[in-house]
């Protein structure tokens, strides 16, 4: 039998960014009661108060602070270095019998300066890569027979060093990608391994982002 606490945390858990900001307490819950009432009563077929929605929303905001944030932020509060990149730009090319060939040539220039910025992501139908602006010259030259979908200059890179329990707690990179997303952060790229990832943002919002992350450690 569906209750109004069960439909309104079936409802909640369907908008990711309301279940989040439930669990820091940032939301009136008289008017999101008043918001989501019309779809409550719909799924359980009767009127509905006002005030019996937010009680449930009021168990649920607890609930889920303790279910999702504290295990989430007890990891970020053990969150390892963070390592600043700049003068990076990003080459999309389609993927192509030769690229891969072109590729083990750029590893091989690569070699040659360890100070320089590499990284490298494949999909189904296109590579990226992304490089110091010292290497564009060389990326031109040797993929100038591939196809360039998009080439983005003036970029930064974030590098953050996670705790091996990562891996174990769900809701990391969501917790993450949410905060810079709250602040408008634009990702141009996400390139992660097991205990760290990388993002690619413009240089005009490295300091934001940079500080959005580290203030992380301070939840």
């Amino acid at each position: 039998m569906k209750t109004i606490s069960s439909v309104v945390e079936e409802y909640i858990k369907k908008k990711p960014f309301l279940q989040s900001a439930l669990a820091q307490g940032i939301i009136n819950l008289t008017s999101l009661s008043r918001l989501v009432r019309p779809e409550i009563e719909e799924e359980l077929g009767k009127d509905i108060r006002n005030g019996a929605i937010v009680m449930a929303l009021k168990r649920l905001s607890d609930d889920l602070e303790f279910r999702a944030t504290h295990k989430i932020i007890k990891v970020l509060k053990n969150i390892g270095e963070i390592t600043v990149r700049s003068s990076l730009t990003d080459f999309t090319f389609l993927v192509s019998e030769s690229i891969l060939d072109n590729q083990t040539q750029l590893i091989k220039e690569v070699n040659k300066n360890k100070d320089v910025f590499y990284t490298s992501s494949r999909g189904v139908n296109e590579m990226n890569i992304v490089v110091s602006d010292l290497l564009d010259a060389t990326v031109e030259e040797l993929f100038k027979n591939e196809k360039c979908t998009q080439k983005a200059t003036n970029l930064s890179s974030i590098t953050v060093k996670l705790p091996a329990e990562n891996v174990s707690v769900p809701g990391i990179y969501y917790f993450i990608f949410q905060r810079l997303a709250w602040e408008g952060i634009v990702l141009f790229e996400v390139i992660s391994t097991t205990n760290e990832f990388t993002i690619i943002v413009n240089d005009e919002q490295v300091d934001t982002a940079f500080r959005t992350i580290k203030d992380l450690k301070a939840l």
